[in-house]
């Protein structure tokens, strides 16, 4: 299974223009606790950083500043690990916690956004396909338990 399969496509995203205080609206209105960060071309959105409600917390409240004399370009994080639609779920999975990182932009072959993908997608989707496993591991035995004396 790729990562295309469980990415979801609709994605919350903000400009590096964009000033902090509103980008942590649009989290609170949206109920996420990040933002794409993208610069606009010609083929599409393309992610170019992260932002999340930890980046927030951590430089900005801790350090008593003020979110609206900050833009998202001065907080987000610019190094950002992102996964290819067709990457599989175990690559992903595996790039992530390489990484640290517990949500990632999808792009596509083009670098161009579409989707992102959490490490609770990727560990949901794992967890499903043991539990299949286990299933199938069960009803073997039974089978052979029920077919020797």
């Amino acid at each position: 299974m790729d990562v295309r399969d469980i990415c979801k496509p609709v994605v919350v995203f903000a400009y590096k223009s964009m000033p902090l205080n509103e980008a942590a609206r649009l989290m609170r209105d949206n109920h996420v606790g990040s933002l794409v960060v993208v610069e606009e071309r010609e083929s599409g959105k393309m992610p170019i950083g992260m932002l999340t409600d930890r980046d927030i917390t951590l430089s900005v409240v801790a350090k008593d500043l003020e979110a609206r004399n900050l833009t998202v370009g001065e907080v987000m994080i610019e190094d950002i690990v992102a996964v290819r639609e067709d990457d599989s779920i175990v690559d992903a999975l595996a790039l992530m916690r390489r990484r640290g990182v517990r949500r990632a932009p999808v792009v596509n072959r083009g670098g161009k956004l579409a989707g992102i993908v959490t490490l609770d997608d990727l560990l949901r989707m794992v967890v499903s396909q043991l539990d299949d496993l286990v299933a199938a591991i069960s009803v073997e035995l039974e089978t052979a338990a029920r077919e020797r004396p």
